[in-house]
């Protein structure tokens, strides 16, 4: 198992110098049953957020729920997978828990271009503890909408329940330890949280 963590992280930090190639063919679109528009433009993202003062009304269904209906399948499976693995509770945590929560929700294609890049078939090809760290890497506390997650000006800092923290631009671009993302769409609103989708998996290692 050692060895197989070692090769892993390796591959990891591999994929930070393909970040851009990565980059490149990931799809900005989410399934079609999330409401929002996922095809707009990093301008109209940007006009999104300028016009967003405060956050949404929380909704009636959980994050967990939202993640399962609109097809976010490799997320929900990478939760399931840590939880079965290493007891961790996240799918409780996201499907009944009360306390709220900000989630950067990886699409799927997000998923299976970050398997591409490490040469695996799915989630459960990666040591449990290390789908973990990528999953908090991917949460921060409270109900965040846009408006205190993209800065107007400069760049915010964004704390996770990891402990290590990513910024974002004006534009909705994500600077994470180990690669980039961006934003395509956002104030997804749960009754727990909010949930903001993003293009690729970021990855807290360097």
């Amino acid at each position: 198992m050692k060895n197989k963590n070692f090769k892993t992280i390796a591959a990891l930090r591999a994929l930070v110098l393909t970040a851009f190639i990565s980059l490149a063919f990931s799809s900005c679109s989410t399934d079609e049953n999330i409401s929002e528009d996922t095809t707009a433009s990093k301008l109209s993202i940007k006009q999104t957020f300028d016009e967003i003062n405060r956050a949404p009304a929380p909704g009636n269904t959980s994050i967990a729920g939202i993640a399962v209906g609109a097809g976010f399948n490799e997320l929900v499976s990478a939760l399931v997978y840590v939880d079965s693995e290493l007891n961790t509770g996240l799918v409780n945590l996201f499907a009944n828990g009360t306390e709220q929560y900000t989630v950067f929700a990886p699409t799927d294609q997000a998923f299976q271009n970050l398997y591409a890049a490490l040469n695996v078939d799915s989630i459960t090809d990666l040591p449990a503890p290390l789908v973990r760290d990528v999953l908090l890497y991917h949460v921060t506390e409270g109900r965040r909408a846009a408006n205190s997650v993209v800065p107007k000006r400069g760049t915010r800092e964004i704390t996770t329940l990891l402990g290590s923290s990513f910024s974002v631009t004006p534009t909705g671009s994500i600077n994470a330890i180990g690669n980039t993302a961006n934003i395509t769409t956002a104030n997804i609103s749960a009754s727990n949280g909010i949930i903001h989708v993003i293009d690729t998996v970021i990855l807290p290692i360097n």
